[in-house]
């Protein structure tokens, strides 16, 4: 026809290859494509003119044109496969316009680890990070490549196993014929090592500036070819001169150090400069901005080129004189702290708890005290056991010191030592390594200030408002002024005292003064907590006690205390604030030198953390090595149950079927039904273990469904009371107002059944069984210790008056094939499948037990928010005699002879049958005109569907499609978390005939 099919495009192929098609079957040929490179002619079975009324001549050679198109099309597609699997630095990867990958190049296998196989047919969000797929960025790439064009960026990708690298990357759109969207091609180049390679030259270049910025070292940067000499903003800061000032040669820093050491330096530099050497220390005098030396050492950096010549210099100028000085400062601090420790009155002392086994302290050892320690307490414990001098001592000392080395809370508080027979007013903190349970206690001896305030309060000449004063000055100690506040008034009383520590004139203390102008001399930082302290205590009335600063008259701050008590009225309004001030400057000094010992005593503390560290590595490799164990034991425990009770199950299958067929053989047909029915039970009883198994590793089929658990419950009642017999009372306890519970209603029925016999079992000489529900609200330390999230659950409790569990047993109950029953008489599954059952269900299962007094097993399921649907597990389903059967049931499976059972069952009840072994060829078929009136399929399928994910894109067009999932083992992700639609339902293989019919006929009827 003249075209050159070597010369045509793709597009243009494919464009020629549609044409020629028309062109044949308007001639009545129909080309029916199975692939893009082989093409087969037929004749068509309906709806087409014979091919004998067209010209053969012209059939023929239309057909050869076809072939030709074609072939040059596969040569093409071969050229461009060819170039796309060349390109291996480069990731290429090619997706349909939802995302999904169709094509993934031998680039992409090389830069991402997954292999062709492994990605097609997913979503391109796998290669994204967790960050980008939370916030939808493979969506909005793809939109923004449809409105832009090509788009390119840069950022991280994931390769297989979840590794991180960086890449550019260029996304273009694809087009077909017509502009219609084909999909995306993504190319992403791997640039991780040029990536963080730059960041590493930035991130130093960064901390080489911060550093020389933030350094108190005169940093310089000597250019020894052009004898320039950069300094950095220290040289301001440390010797005072501006920058701007500085003659940048190095004639000018050599001509700053002291006459005597400037030729020493000059040549030392010179030395190493001149020689081979690489660094350069010295110390010397420099000379400041205002004459005054400081003496610094000097350290340099030589940088040489490639023929060993010295060519930049780069050092830092420490002042050595503020170091010295600090050094100074910090031994005369020791030695004063050490002189207040030897000399203050207050008793100091650290102390190392003891716990016992159950980690509850019982002594404490004094490690460290001072002379004022054996004067408070009369005693010199130093390096002895409290218990040792005082055996009875009060357990609250024991309990305090305790809490406070173990929590690190710090204690403050007065109390009587028998023992010691003293009043301490006692301050406890932890000090050093948290594992070693010390704490520094700092007390004085106030027996006599107790003894002063017990006979102050027997004493009734004085006025109530003295009276307080005196308790609050005895208290306190210094006291350096006294308030009065009259609250309903406001009026604000000071003594001359107070005046003077606050700078304020004393006669406007006795006239009154108001909030505002006590507080006005305030420290700044302290006036917002002031005011928060006194409102607090005038909301709640009682002490008061808080410390500030206040300006005085001198200009400068003092610390104060100011201790006072707010009275009440019977209804609560505040009436008066009486308190005074003390001077607690002193204090604030002994506290802040205590506080640095504290530090130094921690720091003595160091070389035990590498101990403390060994041997929290060693008991953490025992720990796994006992999980290890523990591991290894369950493992054995279940294949071995596993392997016992399938092989007597198999015995008995694998023995009736020989039976049969020598029956068989010898034409005796009497026994044919007694071993088809003990294999029928065997199978049966295997399934039941499977299922059992399943539902303690959550992996059953569930079918949840709202349902009321009360009247579930009530409905069992009289099945149980016949299971359990005569001798066992059943009670049940509703709880009122029950909330729902969306769960498998024949699996919890199962749950309460198995519960009730192991109670039956648990009581031979008979007894009551208590089954109850109730609302639960768990929230923290409880949903914790059930391990649970906090939230609102129903909770349905199974009780006995049985022999109990001892401990051992209840850590075992939940294990498959443990059981404590003699052997024949159970298999251990129970209460795993209660377990696994509940834990799928999104709940939980707990066992409280004593030996001796009964168990009580309780099943908590997370509250459905809304009404049941269901009151009961779905009935079995009763054997239907086949009548007249109507309807197109189409059948997905992809083993034979599953397929096979289901086409003989249900064709010999007279369905009309269509069946395919995979989601594909399923999905064609519910996309075609046929008529179906209800699907069956198993729910895993291959063809790059599963059976849910083939019913739902069913379900887009055959609206309300009936659909009948059958499966022995389903994941979440098959059939979904949510409950299933109407209109669809499940059957667990193995399954009987007659359930299947009898499922297939009710489903058809509604």
């Amino acid at each position: 026809m003249g075209i050159a099919l070597k010369d045509l495009t793709r597009e243009a192929l494919e464009a020629e290859v549609v044409r020629l098609r028309t062109v044949l079957e308007n001639a009545g040929i129909c080309a029916e494509q199975q692939t893009r490179r082989d093409v087969h002619q037929s004749v068509c079975r309906s709806g087409c003119q014979s091919a004998s009324e067209a010209d053969p001549l012209t059939l023929q050679a239309l057909a050869a044109e076809l072939a030709a198109s074609q072939a040059a099309l596969t040569s093409s597609e071969a050229r461009q496969r060819a170039v796309f699997d060349s390109i291996t630095e480069l990731a290429i990867i090619l997706t349909d316009p939802a995302g999904i990958i169709t094509d993934w190049n031998l680039g992409a296998e090389q830069v991402m680890g997954w292999s062709a196989s492994e990605m097609l047919g997913q979503s391109s969000e796998l290669i994204f990070t967790e960050t980008d797929r939370a916030t939808g960025r493979a969506k909005q790439e793809m939109d923004d490549v449809l409105r832009h064009g090509r788009v390119t960026n840069e950022r991280w990708h994931l390769r297989k196993g979840g590794q991180q690298f960086w890449a550019s990357e260029a996304m273009s759109p694809l087009y077909g014929p017509n502009s219609s969207h084909l999909g995306y091609m993504k190319i992403l180049h791997d640039h991780t090592s040029e990536h963080m390679a730059g960041r590493a030259i930035e991130e130093s270049q960064q901390r080489y500036r911060l550093a020389a910025k933030a350094t108190n070292d005169a940093v310089w940067d000597w250019d020894l070819n052009t004898n320039h000499v950069l300094w950095n903003d220290a040289l301001e800061q440390a010797y005072g001169y501006p920058l701007a000032d500085v003659d940048s040669s190095g004639d000018w820093w050599i001509e700053r150090i002291h006459a005597e050491d400037r030729a020493r330096i000059h040549s030392s530099i010179r030395a190493v400069i001149d020689g081979s050497g690489t660094t350069w220390t010295g110390e010397y005098r420099f000379r400041r901005h205002d004459g005054t030396y400081a003496e610094v050492i000097d350290r340099g950096q030589v940088i040489r080129n490639a023929e060993g010549e010295a060519v930049r210099m780069i050092g830092a100028m420490l002042d050595l004189t503020r170091m010295r000085a600090v050094e100074i400062a910090l031994r005369q601090s020791e030695e004063r702290f050490k002189t207040i420790l030897e000399s203050i009155e207050a008793a100091f002392a650290i102390v190392q708890v003891k716990f016992d086994a159950d980690d509850q302290p019982v002594d404490y050892l004094f490690l460290e005290a001072n002379p004022a320690f054996e004067r408070q307490a009369g005693v010199d414990l130093r390096g002895k056991w409290v218990t040792e001098f005082a055996p009875d001592l009060e357990q609250f000392w024991f309990e305090t010191y305790g809490h406070v080395a173990k929590t690190g809370e710090p204690a403050s508080f007065e109390n009587y030592a028998e023992a010691f027979e003293r009043w301490f007013d006692v301050r406890a903190v932890r000090v050093g390594d948290p594992a070693e349970r010390q704490i520094a206690i700092l007390f004085s001896d106030v027996t006599q200030r107790r003894r002063a305030e017990e006979r102050l309060r027997v004493s009734e000449s004085l006025a109530r408002e003295n009276v307080q004063r005196v308790q609050l000055a005895l208290a306190a100690g210094a006291i350096i002024g006294t308030w009065n506040w009259h609250l309903p008034t406001d009026r604000f009383t000071v003594d001359e005292g107070f005046a003077l520590a606050f700078g304020l004139d004393p006669a406007l203390g006795r006239e009154g003064l108001s909030l505002e102008q006590i507080i006005a001399t305030v420290h700044t930082e302290d006036r917002e907590g002031l005011k928060a302290a006194i409102a607090e205590v005038i909301a709640r009335g009682g002490a008061y006690a808080h410390q500030y600063r206040v300006r005085r008259g001198d200009g400068r701050y003092y610390w104060i205390e100011a201790n006072g008590r707010v009275d009440l009225a019977e209804d609560g309004t505040p009436q008066k604030f009486p308190g005074v001030l003390i001077d607690v400057e002193h204090r604030r000094s002994i506290e802040a030198e205590r506080d640095r010992a504290t530090a130094a005593l921690r720091a003595l503390n160091e070389t035990l953390e590498q101990r403390v560290a060994e041997r929290t590595a060693a008991l953490i490799q025992t720990e796994d090595k006992l999980r290890q164990s523990q591991k290894m034991e369950a493992v054995g425990q279940l294949t071995g149950g596993l392997a016992h009770d399938f092989n007597n199950l198999l015995a008995g299958i694998s023995g009736a079927l020989e039976l049969m067929s020598l029956r068989l053989s010898q034409g005796r047909f009497d026994d044919i039904d007694r071993y088809m029915a003990s294999a029928q039970g065997a199978a049966k009883r295997a399934a039941a273990v499977t299922h059992r198994l399943l539902a303690f590793s959550r992996r059953q089929t569930l079918d949840p469904r709202p349902i009321d658990v009360n009247v579930l419950m009530e409905g069992m009642t009289e099945l149980i009371q016949r299971t359990v017999g005569p001798g066992i009372r059943v009670e049940t306890v509703s709880g009122m107002h029950l909330w729902s519970a969306s769960v498998d209603a024949s699996q919890l029925e199962n749950a309460i059944l198995n519960l009730c016999i192991n109670s039956r079992d648990a009581m031979p000489d008979g007894g009551r069984i208590t089954i109850e529900t109730s609302n639960r609200w768990l929230a923290g330390d409880i949903a914790r210790a059930y391990d649970l999230p906090e939230g609102q659950y129903l909770s349905l409790s199974v009780a006995d008056t049985g022999t109990g569990m001892t401990p051992a047993v209840i850590a075992k109950a939940f294990d498959p094939f443990f059981t404590t029953k003699p052997i024949g008489q159970g298999t251990g599954l129970g209460l795993s499948m209660i377990y696994g059952f509940a834990k799928q269900s999104g709940g939980q299962v707990r066992i409280d037990s004593e030996k001796g007094h009964g168990t009580q097993v309780s099943i908590f399921l997370p509250r459905y928010i809304g009404e049941a649907t269901e009151a009961a597990a779905v009935a079995t389903m009763t054997n239907t005699v086949p009548g007249e059967a109507r309807g197109t049931i189409l059948i997905v499976d992809d083993e034979p002879t599953v397929r096979l059972l289901l086409m003989d069952v249900l064709g010999d009840l007279g369905y009309t049958l269509i069946e395919a072994a995979d989601s594909v060829s399923g999905l064609k078929v519910l996309q075609s005109e046929v008529n179906i009136d209800l699907l069956i399929t198993d729910v895993g399928l291959p063809g790059g569907m599963n059976g849910r994910q083939m019913a739902d894109a069913g379900r887009e067009i055959r609206t309300g499609l009936k659909t009948l999932f059958i499966t022995g083992y389903a994941e979440s992700a098959a059939i979904g978390n949510n409950s299933l639609g109407p209109g669809m339902q499940v059957l667990t293989k193995p399954f009987a005939i007659d359930t299947l019919a009898s499922r297939v006929q009710q489903m058809l009827a509604l």
